[in-house]
């Protein structure tokens, strides 16, 4: 039997491409507009990690992926050799999730770690597309209540975790590109905690 062409159905896959690209590249100039946020963020994040406070950090999903980027990065390093810097992401523990999950409901897997974890001067930072989810709000709550920053790095604005946080970055765009654009604020925190400390980020 012969081969079978494949079958092409949809657009025209450069459409595709370009369609998304030209959608992260709107995403992205949002994110160049926010430069001094994110240099000052990453400037009070170096200050306050090197004077032993600690990074607590969630997301659902994607976020939760490039909350975990952002601690691996902190407690690891970035570019330049330093010493590791106190970082958490909330999501990592699949035994605590699972245990919280099952006995509080998944609106509380990070308020009651932020209560177990964060303490007066510390620095929640929370990734959403959405703004929206349950679980990030109730932890804001608990964080601002027991005098932790919280900031935000969300989706469309306005939304109520940008309600719900200390400061805020609404970025514009559909799920996919906010959620690539997260990647690029993880790495510009990293460079100005780098930057900061003295470390190379040449």
């Amino acid at each position: 039997m012969p081969p079978t062409s494949p079958v092409r159905t949809g657009a025209d896959p450069a459409l595709v491409v370009g369609k998304h690209l030209d959608g992260l590249a709107a995403t992205l100039d949002a994110v160049r507009a926010h430069a001094p946020v994110f240099a000052a963020w990453g400037a009070e994040l170096a200050s306050r990690l090197s004077s032993g406070r600690r990074l607590l950090a969630a997301g659902n999903g994607g976020s939760a992926a490039e909350a975990q980027h952002l601690t691996a990065e902190l407690v690891g390093r970035y570019r330049g050799e330093r010493e590791p810097l106190s970082a958490i992401a909330l999501h990592a523990d699949s035994s605590t999730i699972t245990a919280l999950g099952n006995d509080y409901g998944f609106v509380e897997i990070y308020a009651r770690q932020v209560r177990a974890h964060g303490r007066p001067g510390d620095v929640l930072v929370l990734l959403s597309t959405s703004g929206r989810s349950e679980n990030l709000l109730a932890a804001a709550e608990v964080a601002r209540a027991l005098g932790i920053t919280v900031w935000s790095i969300t989706g469309p604005g306005p939304n109520p975790l940008a309600e719900a946080s200390d400061e805020v970055i609404c970025l514009p765009g559909v799920t996919p590109s906010v959620q690539e654009a997260h990647l690029v604020a993880v790495h510009l925190l990293c460079e100005m905690v780098d930057s900061t400390l003295g470390r190379s980020v040449a």
